[in-house]
């Protein structure tokens, strides 16, 4: 038995659910997002609660999947998810140019960044970035590309991490 899918989502006075077939479109003040769920769930609407089912046991993958896809759509339509990054090093530092991300972490030359639509980036100070969307799946692997252009490394700590990423630091050479 399923408990994420059996699980009833209520919405905020502020969201709406439309459902078309297999296509759910969750709208609210923060924008609007859409997924497909998978034809053997079936999604419904009622009394501002949102109930999913499943035919039988054999979808029990779609169902917890489909509720986990829309709760998050809900919260990210109400309220919005967020990830912060920051640059730690000597010149590590982001920068906005125009609206791309320039991010300078100790190459020979700063690397430039699209920002895709539906994601606002927000620097507070130039090392600090943080970035907000509705699609939590966006968010985060924008997150994700940017941390990847220079992972922190374990002796120093330098590089780019989450906020509250905790770095295992190592023990480098020892003089004799």
């Amino acid at each position: 038995m399923s408990r994420i899918g059996n699980r009833v989502l209520t919405l905020p006075s502020n969201v709406t659910v439309a459902v078309d077939a297999n296509k759910v479109t969750v709208t609210g003040p923060k924008g609007t997002l859409s997924t497909e769920v998978d034809k053997h769930v079936t999604v419904e609407v009622k009394d501002n609660q949102v109930v999913i089912t499943r035919e039988n046991d054999e979808y029990k993958n779609f169902h917890g999947t489909a509720n986990a896809n829309i709760k998050n759509m809900i919260i990210g339509v109400s309220e919005g998810f967020e990830k912060k990054l920051e640059a730690v090093g000597v010149g590590y530092r982001f920068a906005m140019k125009g609206n791309d991300l320039v991010v300078t972490a100790g190459f020979s030359h700063p690397v430039e960044v699209k920002v895709p639509e539906g994601i606002k980036l927000e620097v507070p100070s130039n090392t600090e970035l943080f970035v907000r969307g509705a699609d939590k799946q966006l968010v985060g692997e924008f997150a994700a590309n940017v941390r990847k252009i220079r992972q922190p490394e374990p002796y120093k700590g330098k590089g780019i991490r989450y906020t509250d990423e905790y770095i295992i630091r190592k023990v480098g050479k020892k003089a004799a």
